[in-house]
């Protein structure tokens, strides 16, 4: 039989998803699969409330607290820098250390990969995946809701979406996994269609997850 599929999952805030993804994997809906490890990039991350709760070691990493970058640094090349080194010691503490994962799910990762850590996990066969509320090529980034809000009331679009896609250096251009498109409703505020998309993320990235760990451990399965 294979071993569990294990998965690290980053968030940065409430961590609902997270939840989700804690829940699915003690009720079997992603079966044979082991959250090992959360990291958080914000101190006070409620999602560490949740990883408590459930057993999950969980860990803060930071940029400026962890001395990787000076405190409100303006000089784009540092900051390139900072973040550069900052992306090779977090793939370093992924590949060497005792949790070192099979998965890597971001779950409302307020921060963007580059190549430092996305390049050293490739290479060692782990997979991440992202939750992003928007449908693929569309709204790339940050507040992407409220520009799919903004075209909607501005009649440039009739509907909008979410979709768990591979990561890669290309924000929000990885191959999607899962899509889901949500249609925009004319008396919907901006909270209302947020709260409305979040309803809909939490079985998206259970299910997309699921698929991943599956494809994982069919791999594990089949190697010599």
């Amino acid at each position: 039989m294979a071993e569990p599929c294990r998965i690290v999952v980053f968030a940065s805030g409430n961590g609902s998803n997270f939840q989700a993804l804690i829940d699915a994997v003690a009720s079997g809906q992603i079966p044979d699969s082991k959250i090992v490890r959360l990291i958080v990039n914000r101190a006070k991350a409620y999602a560490t409330t949740r990883a408590e709760s459930a057993g999950i070691p969980w860990e803060y990493f930071n940029p400026i607290s962890h001395g990787f970058q000076a405190k409100g640094e303006k000089d784009s090349r540092k900051i390139q820098e900072a973040r550069d080194n900052y992306d090779a010691a977090l793939a370093e503490k992924l590949l060497n250390g005792d949790f070192k994962p099979d998965l890597v799910v971001l779950a409302g990762w307020m921060y963007v990969f580059g190549k430092k850590f996305l390049d050293p996990l490739a290479e060692a066969g782990i997979k991440i995946i992202n939750l992003h509320p928007a449908l693929p090529g569309q709204y790339d980034g940050a507040n992407a809701i409220d520009r799919a809000f903004e075209d909607f009331q501005a009649g440039k679009i009739k509907g909008t979406g979410i979709m768990v896609h591979y990561v890669i250096a290309e924000v929000d251009r990885g191959e999607p996994i899962l899509v889901q498109e949500i249609e925009c409703r004319d008396s919907e505020t901006l909270h209302q269609l947020e709260e409305r998309i979040h309803s809909h993320e939490h079985q998206l990235i259970v299910k997309a997850a699921g698929l991943v760990a599956k494809q994982i451990r069919d791999n594990k399965s089949k190697a010599p």
